[in-house]
Protein backbone atom coordinates (compact mmCIF):
# COMPACT_ATOMS: atom_id res chain seq x y z
CA UNK A 1 0.00 0.00 0.00
CA UNK A 2 1.14 3.32 -1.18
CA UNK A 3 1.70 6.10 2.11
CA UNK A 4 -1.08 8.04 0.61
CA UNK A 5 -3.56 4.92 0.95
CA UNK A 6 -2.60 4.19 4.84
CA UNK A 7 -3.14 7.53 5.55
CA UNK A 8 -6.46 7.61 3.99
CA UNK A 9 -7.14 4.42 5.96
CA UNK A 10 -6.06 6.41 9.51
CA UNK A 11 -7.66 8.95 8.48
CA UNK A 12 -11.22 7.37 8.02
CA UNK A 13 -10.83 5.14 11.06
CA UNK A 14 -9.75 8.48 13.19
CA UNK A 15 -13.41 9.74 12.02
CA UNK A 16 -15.43 6.11 12.79
CA UNK A 17 -13.83 6.13 16.31
CA UNK A 18 -14.32 10.13 17.06
CA UNK A 19 -17.46 11.20 15.21
CA UNK A 20 -19.29 8.22 13.96
CA UNK A 21 -19.25 6.23 17.09
CA UNK A 22 -21.02 9.45 19.28
CA UNK A 23 -23.13 10.01 16.41
CA UNK A 24 -24.29 6.33 16.74
CA UNK A 25 -24.30 6.45 20.37
CA UNK A 26 -27.09 9.43 20.43
CA UNK A 27 -29.49 7.85 17.76
CA UNK A 28 -29.32 4.68 20.55
CA UNK A 29 -30.36 7.05 23.53
CA UNK A 30 -32.68 9.00 21.84
CA UNK A 31 -34.21 5.58 20.66
CA UNK A 32 -34.26 3.97 23.74
CA UNK A 33 -36.15 7.15 25.08
CA UNK A 34 -39.21 6.61 23.12
CA UNK A 35 -40.14 4.00 25.34
CA UNK A 36 -40.30 0.21 24.94
CA UNK A 37 -36.97 -0.89 22.42
CA UNK A 38 -38.64 -4.27 21.51
CA UNK A 39 -40.97 -2.68 18.89
CA UNK A 40 -38.66 0.44 18.03
CA UNK A 41 -38.01 0.34 14.54
CA UNK A 42 -35.28 3.49 15.12
CA UNK A 43 -33.78 1.52 18.03
CA UNK A 44 -32.97 -1.57 15.71
CA UNK A 45 -32.29 0.51 13.31
CA UNK A 46 -29.41 2.45 15.34
CA UNK A 47 -28.29 -0.92 16.73
CA UNK A 48 -28.08 -2.23 13.17
CA UNK A 49 -26.22 1.02 12.31
CA UNK A 50 -23.39 0.92 15.38
CA UNK A 51 -23.16 -3.05 14.12
CA UNK A 52 -21.85 -1.87 10.73
CA UNK A 53 -20.05 0.80 11.94
CA UNK A 54 -18.13 -1.36 14.52
CA UNK A 55 -17.64 -4.15 11.70
CA UNK A 56 -15.75 -1.68 9.35
CA UNK A 57 -13.70 -0.36 12.43
CA UNK A 58 -12.63 -3.64 12.75
CA UNK A 59 -11.80 -4.61 9.02
CA UNK A 60 -9.74 -1.08 9.17
CA UNK A 61 -7.29 -2.00 11.82
CA UNK A 62 -6.80 -5.60 10.74
CA UNK A 63 -5.98 -3.73 6.95
CA UNK A 64 -3.53 -1.60 8.51
CA UNK A 65 -1.60 -4.03 11.03
CA UNK A 66 -1.00 -6.36 8.04
CA UNK A 67 -0.33 -3.10 5.64
CA UNK A 68 2.75 -3.19 4.01
CA UNK A 69 4.08 0.81 2.94
CA UNK A 70 5.78 0.80 -0.12
CA UNK A 71 7.77 4.32 -0.35
CA UNK A 72 7.41 4.99 -4.22
CA UNK A 73 9.34 7.75 -4.35
CA UNK A 74 12.51 5.61 -4.33
CA UNK A 75 11.22 2.96 -7.23
CA UNK A 76 13.66 3.05 -10.03
CA UNK A 77 11.64 3.86 -13.43
CA UNK A 78 12.86 1.09 -15.92
CA UNK A 79 9.65 -1.24 -16.00
CA UNK A 80 6.07 -1.23 -14.53
CA UNK A 81 5.92 -2.02 -10.99
CA UNK A 82 3.77 -1.32 -7.71
CA UNK A 83 3.34 2.50 -7.13
CA UNK A 84 4.30 3.52 -10.98
CA UNK A 85 2.07 5.31 -13.26
CA UNK A 86 2.31 4.20 -16.84
CA UNK A 87 1.01 6.09 -19.78
CA UNK A 88 -0.33 3.89 -22.44
CA UNK A 89 -1.30 3.99 -26.28
CA UNK A 90 -4.59 1.81 -26.94
CA UNK A 91 -3.33 -0.05 -30.04
CA UNK A 92 -6.69 -0.19 -31.29
CA UNK A 93 -8.38 3.83 -31.12
CA UNK A 94 -5.17 5.22 -30.30
CA UNK A 95 -6.46 6.63 -27.19
CA UNK A 96 -4.46 7.49 -24.83
CA UNK A 97 -4.56 6.35 -20.48
CA UNK A 98 -2.86 6.61 -18.15
CA UNK A 99 -3.33 4.30 -14.62
CA UNK A 100 -1.37 4.44 -11.46
CA UNK A 101 -0.79 0.83 -9.90
CA UNK A 102 -1.34 1.00 -6.31
CA UNK A 103 -3.37 -2.16 -3.94
CA UNK A 104 -6.31 -2.80 -4.11
CA UNK A 105 -7.54 -0.99 -0.71
CA UNK A 106 -6.45 2.33 -2.93
CA UNK A 107 -7.99 1.46 -6.80
CA UNK A 108 -10.27 4.03 -7.68
CA UNK A 109 -10.87 3.36 -11.83
CA UNK A 110 -12.63 6.37 -12.31
CA UNK A 111 -9.46 8.31 -11.29
CA UNK A 112 -7.22 6.43 -13.08
CA UNK A 113 -5.59 4.57 -10.18
CA UNK A 114 -5.42 0.55 -10.72
CA UNK A 115 -5.12 -2.58 -8.42
CA UNK A 116 -2.39 -4.28 -9.67
CA UNK A 117 -4.69 -7.71 -8.84
CA UNK A 118 -7.12 -6.44 -11.62
CA UNK A 119 -6.52 -7.51 -15.42
CA UNK A 120 -5.15 -4.79 -17.00
CA UNK A 121 -2.62 -4.63 -13.66
CA UNK A 122 -1.37 -8.35 -13.55
CA UNK A 123 -0.65 -7.73 -17.65
CA UNK A 124 1.22 -4.15 -16.91
CA UNK A 125 3.37 -5.38 -14.14
CA UNK A 126 7.22 -6.00 -15.26
CA UNK A 127 6.34 -4.16 -18.80
CA UNK A 128 8.89 -1.68 -20.13
CA UNK A 129 8.63 1.67 -22.56
CA UNK A 130 7.39 0.27 -25.97
CA UNK A 131 6.02 -3.12 -24.56
CA UNK A 132 2.95 -4.12 -26.06
CA UNK A 133 0.60 -5.44 -23.74
CA UNK A 134 -2.54 -7.41 -24.72
CA UNK A 135 -4.80 -7.90 -21.92
CA UNK A 136 -8.05 -10.09 -21.46
CA UNK A 137 -11.30 -7.80 -19.67
CA UNK A 138 -14.85 -8.95 -19.34
CA UNK A 139 -15.47 -6.53 -22.77
CA UNK A 140 -12.85 -8.59 -24.47
CA UNK A 141 -9.47 -7.70 -25.43
CA UNK A 142 -7.38 -4.44 -25.23
CA UNK A 143 -3.71 -4.32 -26.62
CA UNK A 144 -1.54 -1.51 -25.06
CA UNK A 145 1.85 -0.07 -26.08
CA UNK A 146 3.59 1.29 -22.74
CA UNK A 147 4.67 4.70 -24.00
CA UNK A 148 5.58 6.38 -20.81
CA UNK A 149 6.44 5.25 -17.04
CA UNK A 150 7.09 7.84 -14.08
CA UNK A 151 6.45 8.10 -10.57
CA UNK A 152 2.73 8.51 -8.94
CA UNK A 153 2.30 11.90 -7.73
CA UNK A 154 2.50 13.01 -4.47
CA UNK A 155 4.74 9.83 -3.89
Amino acid sequence: MTRRGFETLQEELRRLKSHERLAVAEEIRVARAHGDISENAEFEAAKERQAHLEGRIVQLEDRMARAEVVDTSQLPLDRVRFGTTVELADLESGEEVTYTLIGEDESDVSRGFLSVTSPVGRALIGKEVDDEVTVHVPAGTRSFEVRKIRRMDGA
